[in-house]
Parts: structure tokens; sequence; C-alpha cells
């Protein structure tokens, strides 16, 4: 069985280099930082996530910290100016001249985001030598479970067209399409609870 922990700021460096590896190959991510370009920046990016993670819900791991997860708590997936300005200097270095596309990226996002309280998971990736053992599934339903419990929704961004058919297995339903332009297309899902 496979162990869910909550992570801390000093679990960032290997948490951020799990999901460099798992989001190698993602569209999103790979329109933002070119595949070309070194790890070294996609796992400042996802530094720069974790931190605000921290801030406003819970970064999870397990215990081997072969998958990880960012999930906003409800009330609370909307990043802060000041918390975007403190991450700001990681943003720039892990983006570049990106930065711009990035936060147009966000901005089309943030339009389409669910305001009922919900839990939302802003990342999820399991090391690609590790995936199919169910650590990203133990990810999930550690917070499902309690996202139920509290009788609220669950909200996530697919990605990837082939992860729609992962997360309907927990419940969740295509909401909207998001197509960016001259770039890859995004799948909202929500989930209610159950």
């Amino acid at each position: 069985m496979t162990e869910v922990r909550r992570a801390t700021r000093d679990d960032l460096p290997d948490v951020t280099a799990t999901l460099a590896r798992a989001f190698v190959d993602d569209p999103v991510f790979r329109f933002l930082i070119p595949l070309d370009d070194d790890r070294h920046r996609s796992e400042l990016a996802f530094r720069m996530l974790g931190i605000n993670a921290l801030d406003r819900g819970m970064v999870l791991r397990t215990s081997d910290t072969s998958a990880a997860a960012f999930w906003a708590l409800p009330g609370r997936w909307t990043v802060p100016w000041r918390n975007v300005l403190r991450t700001l200097p990681l943003s720039l270095r892990a983006y570049r001249t990106g930065v711009f596309r990035a936060l147009s990226l966000l901005g089309r996002i943030e339009g389409v985001h669910p305001r009922e309280p919900h839990y939302y998971l802003e990342v999820l990736g399991t090391d690609p030598v590790q995936q199919g053992r169910g650590h990203g599934a133990a990810i999930m339903e550690y917070v499902l479970t309690r996202a139920d419990a509290e009788s609220v929704g669950a909200y996530l961004e697919s990605s990837k067209d082939s992860n729609v058919p992962y997360y309907r297995r927990f419940g969740f339903e295509v909401v909207n399409e998001i197509r960016i332009p001259n770039g890859p297309t995004i799948w909202p899902m929500w989930r209610a609870p159950r």
C-alpha cells in the first residue's frame, strides 16, 4: 500500500525533481518551457508552484517521493498577488521570455475556474519509471476522501487528453475545453462529492 504524506518546504527539491520528470512530455508544460531546454527550468517552475501550494493548500507526496501533487484547499485556489511577486524571480528564471505566455495561459484557466467550494488539483505527477503502480491514485484518494467527507467538489485541468480517462476513474467529468492559440488544449474537469 502506498503511503501518502504532506510535504514540507524541505521536501520541495525531491518533489520538484519528480514532477519535472513526470511532465517532460506534457503539452502545456512544453508550450511554456520548450523540450530542448534543461530540466532545471522545469524544476524552478515546479518549485514556484510548490511554494505557492504550501501557502494555500497541500503538497502531497508518497513516502518515496515517486509521486507528488499540489492541492489547493476550498476557497483558496487563487494565488494572491503577494505570492506571485514573492515567487516572481523563480518564474522569470523558469519561463524566461515565455513568462507572458504563462501569465496569459493562467488568465484563460482562471476565467473558467468554478467559484463554488472545491479542492483544486493543480498538479499531479508520478515519476515515469514508477507509473502504473497506484502512487498517483493513492494521492487522489487521500484528498477525494476528505472532499467527500466535507461534501465539497474537486476540480482539475487535464493537460493531456490521454489523462482524461484516468481522471474519470475517480469521478471527474470534462466540463469545458480551453484551446490555446498556437498551443495545446486543456480539459477542465469537475467531480461532485459522493
